[in-house]
């Protein structure tokens, strides 16, 4: 039943998906911002095409593709370079080029006909997107063109065709629908299973925020995380790319003046307090870095509300509201996810998508730091059904 059951098309997976919106390869980061503060979305897809005019019609959907994607995590690295910090605004007139991984194999094409063995396996190969073209039919693509005219809809059309793209989250909620037809597997712990990785990316309370900037790079390539520790190897909190997507551009300031601690609190849901965002603002006059300091100035207004979180039904990115810009859904708590050893695969999957993450951290019951859960392991699990 469960070999069948990954033979389901990834066509099934994609009902109500929203298309992507395109953002073309000669765009500008500041583009590529404005694009996540419209969009609502966190992340926005990057394509290149075979045509320069964007009105050619074209019904082949390999003369379009989407080679990369950003979200607003890369934009706050890209600043955090220390000649960025002292000239933001000429580094946000940068080409969205320069954002996009250099690895190989993040973002797949899979026609919809694809099972879900292959978008499982392509996602065990490192694949964080799967782009995958949606099939209407006449009526209402001609509707659809209509709309993306108008200026109240960004376009959605790659040239009369139109995608969306699957994530792991996607896959995992697919999985869990189904979750009996691969019993007893997700009744075992993540013990039993052995599918806690040991290695962890960590960082010191006390430390330099600026010093998990690779960390933070290759924690959004893994899709994991940053632990925050004590000396006791104890788990505090985490500073993670999925809170980061969440925020503004500004936070290039907090991450190069403030200790991995009180960067944890400057990103909380609930927005920094006027004095740590004083105390950024002091640092950064200290070192000159004016233009860095206008760009808070921008988004900082000590006389508005101090929250900076926003609801679903507030325009995204267009409300300077205190602290902190939230972006897309309201700021997730720095406070870590957590898990424990003898937890069961089902129990720890459920916190995965409640949550809206792709991992878990494992911690005895004091919080000393185990280790970690990531969807990856998750997914070989279910993919060994095939091979056993």
């Amino acid at each position: 039943m469960a070999i069948s059951f990954l033979a389901s098309e990834i066509s099934d997976l994609c009902l109500g998906k929203p298309p992507l919106r395109p953002l073309p390869t000669t765009a500008t980061i500041a583009d590529a911002v404005l694009a996540l503060k419209t969009s609502g979305e966190i992340y926005v897809s990057v394509w290149s095409s075979e045509h320069s005019n964007s009105v050619v019609a074209c019904n082949d959907t390999g003369c379009c593709r989407c080679v990369g994607k950003i979200c607003m995590v890369d934009v706050i690295v890209h600043l955090c370079k220390e000649e960025n910090l002292s000239h933001p605004l000429d580094a946000l007139q940068s080409n969205v080029s320069d954002l996009i991984t250099k690895v190989k194999g993040q973002i797949r094409h899979l026609e919809p006909n694809s099972s879900l063995l292959e978008a499982i396996d392509c996602i065990l190969e490192g694949a964080q997107n799967l782009v995958i073209p949606i099939h209407n039919n006449a009526r209402t693509n001609l509707r659809k063109s209509q709309l993306t005219q108008s200026p109240l809809h960004a376009p959605t059309l790659h040239y009369t065709q139109e995608f969306c793209w699957l994530t792991r989250e996607d896959v995992f909620r697919f999985l869990l629908n189904a979750i009996g037809v691969f019993s007893p597997i997700p009744t075992f712990t993540i013990e039993d299973l052995n599918i806690i990785t040991k290695q962890t990316l960590t960082i010191h309370y006390e430390d330099p925020a600026i010093s998990t900037l690779p960390l933070i790079s290759h924690s959004l390539s893994a899709q994991t995380s940053i632990a925050v520790i004590n000396k006791d190897n104890r788990l505090l909190g985490e500073i993670s790319p999925f809170t980061l997507a969440c925020c503004d551009e500004t936070v290039a300031a907090a991450i190069s003046t403030l200790s991995a601690g009180d960067l944890m609190a400057y990103i909380d849901h609930s927005g920094p307090s006027d004095n740590l965002v004083h105390l950024v603002k002091m640092r950064l006059q200290e070192r000159n870095l004016s233009a860095m300091l206008d760009l808070m100035d921008d988004y900082y207004n000590p006389s508005s509300s101090s929250s900076s979180c926003c609801s679903s039904d507030e325009e995204f990115g267009s409300t300077k509201n205190g602290a902190v810009g939230r972006l897309i859904y309201p700021g997730r708590r720095s406070t870590a996810i957590v898990c424990h050893p003898w937890n069961s695969l089902m129990a720890v999957m459920v916190q995965m998508i409640a949550l809206r993450v792709s991992y878990a951290w494992v911690v005895q019951e004091d919080y000393t730091l185990v280790g970690i859960v990531t969807s990856s392991e998750i997914l070989k699990q279910f993919r060994s059904v095939v091979a056993s």
